[in-house]
């Protein structure tokens, strides 16, 4: 027997939280927390382009951190839910570094701005990149809000984008695609 995906509860625009608390669909928790799943979405689409087989590693792990993120913000802060939601790690933030730091010691220095483009797993990288940088500015509205997010996911964000940043230009040289470099009228 099937269990049917609808349930017919957010056709008036409300949704749950984790915890039963019933919210707008508008709500920035909400969108932010779908901000997170898109990005994830995106993170795939990476994965599915990305020649290095080891960065397509750590895009899986970073999958999961992102389904551990979109869970946190799910859940009302004020109700205890009984369910155990994996949390995020100073260590997680530090892998991304590792990450950054092991594609610096490899690419050229950048001596000029980067345009997206030149193959579309480059592309792919920069737009998950961007999206990226969309969910953090959702994450510092909440904060700014005064709705509860841990800093940590606010931090793992933020370097997130740098990591992605660094494998759109990693991706460029394994593909040994020119990069575009932007030169102002």
């Amino acid at each position: 027997m099937s269990i049917k995906i609808y349930t017919k509860t957010g056709d008036k625009g409300k949704t749950s939280l984790i915890g039963g608390t019933k919210v707008s669909k508008s709500d920035l928790r909400i969108e932010t927390y779908g901000t997170v799943d898109e990005f994830n979405s995106f993170i795939g689409l990476v994965i599915d382009y990305t020649p290095d087989e080891h960065q397509r590693v750590i895009l899986k792990l970073v999958q999961d951190r992102l389904f551990a993120i979109g869970a946190a913000l799910a859940c009302d802060p004020d109700k205890k839910n009984g369910m155990h939601i994996p949390d995020l790690k100073e260590e997680d933030i530090s892998l991304l570094e590792k990450e950054i730091d092991d594609m610096s010691a490899v690419l050229p220095v950048m001596k000029n701005f980067i345009l997206p483009g030149g193959h579309v797993a480059v592309s792919t990288t920069h737009i998950a990149r961007c999206v990226c940088r969309r969910t953090e500015r959702l994450c510092v509205s909440m904060q700014q809000h005064e709705l509860f997010i841990e800093p940590l996911i606010i931090k793992y964000i933020n370097r997130l984008s740098d990591y992605l940043f660094m494998l759109a230009r990693l991706t460029a040289q394994e593909l040994k695609v020119q990069e575009i470099i932007w030169k102002g009228r």
